[in-house]
Parts: C-alpha cells; sequence; structure tokens
C-alpha cells in the first residue's frame, strides 16, 4: 500500500532565498473538468459569433462570414487561454471554476511568454488524434502532473483556493548552550539568522548550512544544527538579560 504522503499533492518548493513553501499541485482530472469547462464556454461563443455573422453575411457576402468564422475559431482555439492565464489571476474561467491557477515552478505568476508556450503546445499533449494520450502520460509521469507545454514552459497548476503555506519557524530548544568561542558582531547575526530561518527550510537544507559551520558546533548533521540552534538560543538568552 502507498505511503500516505505519496499520495499527498502538496509538494515544498524551494525559492531562491533557501525558503520552502508549500504547493497543492492539481492532478490531470480536475484539469480536465476545467479545459471541458472552457471548451463549453468557447463553444457558445462561437454559436452566438457563427448566428450574428450569418446574418451579416448578407450585407457582406457568404465568402466572408466564413472567412470571419474560421478567424473566430483560430483566435479562440489558441489565444483564449494565452490571454486568461497571462491576465492577474492566471486562470482561464474553467481553471477558476475548479479552484485552479497557472504559476511557475515557484509559485510566482506566470509571464506572458510562458503562457505561449504551455499553450501553443498543446497540439502535441493532444496527440494522437486529439485524445491527449500525450499530455495525460506526461502528467501521471511527473511529480508535479506537468504536462509537455508545462515542462517547456516551466508552469505548473495548482490548487488556488489553498494559499502557498511556508514552513512554520522550529522552536527553540529547550536547553541553551554556551558559545565556546567569541563572535563578532556579523557573525552572532548570522547565527541569529540561523535560528530564526531554521524552520523555513527543508531538514537537508538545515544540515547542509550548519555543516559549514562545524567547528564552531563540533558537530554535523542534525547533531550539529540542534547544536547550533541550542548556541543561537543561548546568544538571544543573553541579549535579552542585557
Amino acid at each position: 500500500m502507498p505511503e500516505p504522503e505519496k499520495l499527498d499533492t502538496l509538494q515544498a518548493v524551494e525559492l531562491a532565498e533557501g525558503i520552502e513553501i508549500r504547493l497543492r499541485m492539481a492532478g490531470p482530472m480536475l484539469r480536465a473538468s476545467a479545459y471541458l469547462v472552457d471548451f463549453l464556454i468557447r463553444g457558445v461563443i462561437l454559436i452566438v459569433g457563427g448566428i450574428a455573422v450569418s446574418f451579416a453575411g448578407i450585407a457582406m457576402g457568404g465568402q466572408v462570414a466564413q472567412g470571419v468564422i474560421l478567424l473566430s475559431w483560430f483566435l479562440m482555439d489558441w489565444l483564449y487561454p494565452v490571454v486568461f492565464e497571462a491576465g492577474k489571476r492566471g486562470a482561464t474561467p474553467g481553471k477558476r471554476a475548479m479552484g485552479l491557477r497557472v504559476v511557475q515552478a515557484t509559485g510566482s505568476p506566470i509571464t506572458l511568454g510562458q503562457a505561449v508556450i504551455r499553450n501553443f503546445l498543446r497540439f502535441i499533449d493532444g496527440m494522437p488524434m486529439f485524445t491527449y494520450c500525450f499530455g495525460l502520460t506526461s502528467c501521471m509521469a511527473t511529480k508535479r502532473f506537468q504536462r509537455l507545454g508545462d515542462l517547456a514552459a516551466g508552469t505548473v497548476v495548482i490548487y488556488d483556493r489553498i494559499p502557498p503555506q511556508p514552513m512554520l519557524p522550529s522552536p527553540p530548544p529547550v536547553v541553551a548552550v554556551p558559545l565556546p568561542v567569541g563572535l563578532t558582531a556579523d557573525e552572532m547575526r548570522a547565527l541569529a539568522l540561523f535560528r530564526d530561518r531554521a524552520g523555513l527550510w527543508s531538514e537537508g537544507r538545515r544540515e547542509e548550512i550548519a555543516d559549514q559551520v562545524s567547528v564552531l558546533s563540533g558537530s554535523s548533521g542534525v547533531a550539529g544544527v540542534d547544536r547550533l540552534l541550542a548556541m543561537a538560543h543561548w546568544a538571544q538568552m543573553g541579549r535579552g538579560d542585557k
């Protein structure tokens, strides 16, 4: 039986500052529902527009009316998702109805270029014969449920109604450990920052940073992290006493 955490779509994303946020990735079924809603919306718009153009075709001519209808279909099929996803909300009406949003892999809003890439490659995702087998296979094979267009554009689809959740800072250790040597003001600030931001990093990231000053802590790995936090707590207590 799969482990529960492997079934959870809440995934940690590390930002450039070393801080981690958690994004709830949207699976292919909900995304397919959003696509169906958008398909119906576009269909209704094209049908209503087609009827209006047909009546106007009496004055414009049949060939001109047919050309307008074909051009409208092309624009709706290719530019409809680009305009909405590159906008402020980052989602088409269908995605908004399903509570979804397209963002960069870092959780930031996508750019116009990324919106163009991910949607213009939808043609390849829809192969073979518009069955979307390529896109579905890519979604199921990637950890973040990215279709080929997402991989090329560096985008993901997340649940918009669940905001990014920063990891909470770790509480200070119960026992404070005195510093073995004197530290400069800059080193003290660095130690305090490590204590304040430790909970925003993954365990591996904390250990990686703590290992850089193993000479000070006298330990590495988890033990080194705990000892640095204990020293930072002692230093914080000392400043508070003053």
